[in-house]
């Protein structure tokens, strides 16, 4: 419940909650159906985009475009239909009254008669040395947007998961030989990936360094990764044991970097508004082929892109749904202005007959 001591910045019929393809492709549309959407950017301006220096797979891009030129672009275009993108990060939805009210971390109130969460999911990392400068440049989180520049070069993947072997099975398209490093003997995916993988080991385009770590990524901006630096123990988490003298430190020369360790959605300011989320944090929303596919189970909050999707993770996916997102957000806000001028005839009328 809002403190009525608290002072609303100003009240919004809908609020988008980030500022990637979802968030901005949400705002677009919302801004054409004159909802007047307020976007906070979120602590990862831009969405995980902006660390992508080509992308190829966008459509309407033929000869490629820059993760940050395409989210430049797309602030422009919704800016124009009436969007307005703010600097800041929202720290709690309160849902128990409506409006919604939304805080943020700088302490401003804001309200909304709708919210569409677009918040992401961040890659997660190894906080390693040459991991903040190459990201990007040799160094990414995602093989289906960046494997095809990496052709003929050797590919290391970190990961022991589903998405470690799903994306090393994926980049044999493309590399020499793809180096699928993880910490442990025993794999967490399922047999069906590992089977996949051991396949594509007998057939000589997967090799497999168990009990290894990375450590440190070597190379440059202009040149990409060059060699990382690994550690090995024969009990693995190498990383545990560096004063073992069974830890063995060794470089090795590699093109490019996959790190396939999951993600972390952000959806932490939802805690207790009573959208339900899965076991790793994720949206849950109605899905189906019908309207409404967006919808959570708190009406008037609506879910977009990889802050629902663990799946596809895709720039054009996650436009996609921010499109639905915003289309569905209309319809609710639509049904809420007739209920709304309902109430107020029949206030009227009761007045009235009073009189």
């Amino acid at each position: 419940m809002t403190d009525t001591a608290d002072e609303v910045v100003e009240h919004r019929p809908l609020i988008v909650a980030g500022s990637g393809i979802a968030g901005l492709s949400a705002a677009i549309y919302a801004g054409r159906s004159n909802n007047e959407p307020l976007v906070f950017e979120g602590d990862e301006p831009g969405g995980q985009l902006t660390l992508t220096t080509e992308v190829d797979n966008y459509p309407g891009f033929p000869e490629g475009i820059s993760g940050p030129e395409l989210v430049q672009n797309m602030k422009e275009q919704a800016e124009r239909f009436g969007a307005e993108i703010k600097n800041g990060i929202i720290e709690s939805v309160e849902a128990d009254e409506r409006p919604f009210t939304v805080r943020l971390k700088n302490g401003d109130v804001y309200t909304a008669d709708a919210i569409i969460s677009a918040s992401g999911a961040s890659a997660r990392t190894l906080g390693i040395p040459g991991e903040d400068e190459l990201m990007g440049y040799g160094l990414s989180t995602c093989a289906t947007c960046d494997g095809a520049f990496f052709r003929d070069e050797k590919i290391l993947v970190v990961g022991g998961g589903d998405a470690a072997m799903e994306e090393a099975n994926f980049l044999t398209k493309f590399a020499s030989t793809v180096y699928l490093v993880h910490r442990r003997e025993e794999f967490r995916a399922e047999d069906y990936w590992i089977d996949r993988v051991m396949e594509k080991v007998d057939e000589g385009e997967i090799e497999i360094m168990r009990n290894t770590e990375v450590t440190e990524l070597h190379g440059s901006q202009e040149e990409g990764v060059d060699h990382v630096t690994l550690v090995s123990h024969p009990e693995g988490h190498p990383t545990d044991k560096l004063d073992d003298p069974d830890t063995e430190e060794f470089d090795f020369d590699v093109g490019a970097v996959f790190y396939a360790i999951g993600h972390t959605p952000n959806a932490g300011y939802l805690e207790g508004t009573g959208v339900e989320l899965d076991d790793d944090g994720y949206l849950k929303t109605q899905g189906g082929t019908g309207g409404n596919q967006t919808a959570t189970d708190v009406p008037g909050i609506f879910g977009a892109g990889d802050v629902v999707d663990y799946h596809y993770q895709q720039a054009a996916t996650a436009g996609g749904m921010g499109v639905k997102a915003a289309l569905d957000a209309d319809d609710y806000l639509e049904d809420l202005e007739r209920e709304q001028k309902a109430e107020a005839g029949s206030e009227v009328a009761a007045v009235e007959s009073d009189d």
